[in-house]
Order: structure tokens, then C-alpha cells, then sequence
């Protein structure tokens, strides 16, 4: 998914996506742990697209409170 699609996201959906990727990550380091897992590279995306969620979701906070500030 990519940054700007993120972005258009409501906070209930990025709180989704966010609760989805943190499961896929536990699974990975699962069948990593048990050598099963095709690509390590899959769970390095997956950590990056973790980071950019909560990136993404700390913007969005901010300038929620930035504007009940004004």
C-alpha cells in the first residue's frame, strides 16, 4: 500500500491496518523461527509498512490537534 493511499485513510482504517500487520509480523517471525518462511525480505516489508502506518497515524493526531488548538 503506498503512502498516499495511507493517507486518505480514515483513523478507524489505519488502526485496522495497522492491527493486521502487526499479526502478519507475529505469524512471519513464527514461520521464520521454524525456517519456513520463503523470504526474510517479507518480514522486513512488513516491519516498513508497520513504521509507515504509525508514522502516517501520528501526522494524522497532530494535526487533529493542531486544528482543536486553533
Amino acid at each position: 500500500m503506498k503512502v498516499k493511499e495511507v493517507r486518505e485513510l480514515g483513523n478507524e482504517d489505519i488502526q485496522a491496518k495497522i492491527a493486521e500487520t502487526r499479526k502478519q509480523i507475529v505469524d512471519m517471525r513464527f514461520l521464520h523461527a521454524m525456517r519456513k518462511l520463503e523470504s526474510a525480505a517479507k518480514l522486513r516489508t512488513a516491519k516498513k509498512t508497520l513504521a509507515r502506518l504509525l508514522t502516517i497515524q501520528t501526522q494524522k493526531v497532530d494535526e487533529q490537534i493542531k486544528a482543536a488548538a486553533k
